[in-house]
């Protein structure tokens, strides 16, 4: 099995005390420096996961691993968002080859 995260560059999205979707968004455009007019919705987050020129410039090199942390808490509270942005996450890196997303498992205060 490879390290998929050898040699690309990290960002983690704590998604600690998410409450909705806009708060969700929120943290995507500061953790993945989003550019002004970023739309906000789930086919802005798709189109930005799977266009590396949106990416952090050392990623757009590198490739991205994109570390999703704190996700409890949003994924019990808002069930049908979390659904939806798994799906987003998911079919993002299936389409971009040098994305992955990984959910983090421990570490969460819920």
């Amino acid at each position: 099995m490879t390290d998929a995260g050898v040699g690309r560059h990290v960002v983690t999205l704590e998604l600690d005390g998410v409450a909705d979707k806009a708060d969700f968004m929120e943290r995507c455009v500061r953790a993945l420096e989003l550019p002004e007019w970023f739309g906000r919705n789930w086919d802005a987050l798709a189109d930005s996961l799977g266009d590396a020129s949106v990416w952090p410039a050392a990623a757009a090199e590198q490739g991205l691993l994109i570390v999703v942390t704190g996700w409890q808490g949003y994924a019990k509270a808002r069930p049908e968002e979390w659904k939806v942005a798994r799906e987003v996450f998911s079919e993002a890196a299936d389409r971009t080859a040098p994305l992955t997303v990984a959910l983090a498992l421990g570490g969460s205060h819920q």
